[in-house]
């Protein structure tokens, strides 16, 4: 491992943003613990990319297995310099009243428990050494709202107060930040846009910039509320 070397931990890194996030973390020479819910597709990540690199199929909304998992990756001391918490979910269009309980719950479990499971059982780790920076992914609809994504709308709006509030418990020398990726076409862009979806960038091309912009980031950002450029 390079000595400029960071180890980058990031959820939901089988597809998507993930993917490309874990992708161009790699190139750049930092250590990537990912996790994501496709065994399949964990396995595959694992193959292209050993040690140091770690691959876990964890369900973020799972609270016993992010600690299982965080117990295995901090067994020896090291801990991430870098969160990224990018799992997540959307519901399918509908008005709010047409959404069942259950994908309501389904909602609300990956965006916002899912984040929290991750802050619980990886970040004491960090706020030991007063190290490392915390980034929570939320959305233009954190900021903003429409219709027929109401428990979209819902969780982003709550990771912006949960991360806020969680700037100012961290010791001086760390960093949360709710981050508002942009529009990019993915399979959740492509689940609420449609056909549209394909004026915006794809993952890849979004990466190029945004994760140079994400490796800058540090306890001088802690508590602002940002956009990937």
């Amino acid at each position: 491992m390079a000595p400029t070397s960071r180890i980058i931990l990031i959820t939901g890194c089988t597809k998507g943003l993930g993917r490309a996030m874990t992708e161009r973390c790699i190139e750049a020479g930092h250590t990537v613990w990912g996790c994501g819910r496709s065994a399949a597709e964990i396995s595959t990540l694992s193959r292209q990319h050993a040690s140091p690199h770690q691959f876990a199929a964890v369900d973020v909304s799972d609270d016993l297995a992010v600690a299982k998992w965080a117990g295995e990756m901090l067994a020896e001391g090291k801990t991430p310099d870098l969160i990224l918490n990018n799992a997540a979910t959307i519901n399918a269009n509908a008005p709010l009243w047409e959404i069942s309980a259950d994908e309501f719950s389904r909602v609300v479990d990956i965006n916002i428990k899912g984040v929290a499971n991750v802050i619980r059982h990886f970040v004491p780790a960090m706020v030991a050494k007063s190290r490392g920076v915390i980034v929570n992914f939320s959305s233009g609809w954190g900021r903003a709202t429409s219709a027929e994504v109401a428990p979209y709308c819902a969780t982003k709006w709550a990771i912006e107060g949960l991360t806020l509030a969680l700037a100012q418990e961290l010791p001086s020398g760390m960093a949360a930040i709710p981050m508002n990726p942009g529009i990019i076409n993915t399979e959740m862009l492509r689940s609420c846009f449609g056909g549209s979806a394909e004026h915006y960038p794809d993952a890849e091309e979004w990466s190029q910039t945004a994760v140079p912009y994400l490796l800058k980031l540090g306890a001088k950002d802690n508590g602002r509320q940002l956009s990937c450029p």
